[in-house]
């Protein structure tokens, strides 16, 4: 991950598993896309299992943000720290509530935590059928073509 700035902020909302909105000391908000990691969307299975595990982990908190760029919509990607040095993107896998995103990520240790969730079956890998997120888009997509 290149870091571009560090930041600190308030989780004010969670709008899914790897979307958060913080507020800055200026009293600006800012909406982030958790970088290294991709969560169910909402309406998908497993999405609002995610978005409760994030808002457990970090709604109310004062967290560190690390942007490392823009998505294609414009949203900062960031990388999440909280609780002194838990990463939130590395949390999220490790649970079993999100896919490494290894289109965007180097990060092999998120890989092995991704295998290890599925080997023990944790979150949305007791769902035999487990779709990942770019798969669900690309298939609903489809669907309205």
């Amino acid at each position: 991950m290149t870091l571009l700035s560090q930041i600190r902020g308030k989780v004010i909302k969670i709008k899914d598993g790897d979307t958060i909105v913080v507020l800055l000391a200026d009293k600006t908000q800012q909406t982030l896309r958790l970088a290294e990691v991709d969560c169910p969307e909402n309406g998908q299975a497993f999405g609002n299992n995610a978005k409760q595990f994030t808002s457990n982990q970090v709604f109310g908190k004062m967290v560190i943000i690390y942007k490392v760029g823009k998505d294609r919509y414009g949203r900062n990607i960031a990388g999440v720290f909280y609780d002194g040095d838990k990463y939130l993107s590395r949390e999220i896998v490790k649970a079993g509530f999100g896919w490494w995103y290894f289109k965007a990520s180097k990060n092999t240790e998120l890989q092995k935590l991704q295998d290890k969730a599925k080997e023990k079956k944790l979150g949305l890998w007791s769902d035999k059928k487990a779709i990942s997120p770019w798969e669900f888009r690309k298939n609903k997509k489809a669907r309205v073509e």
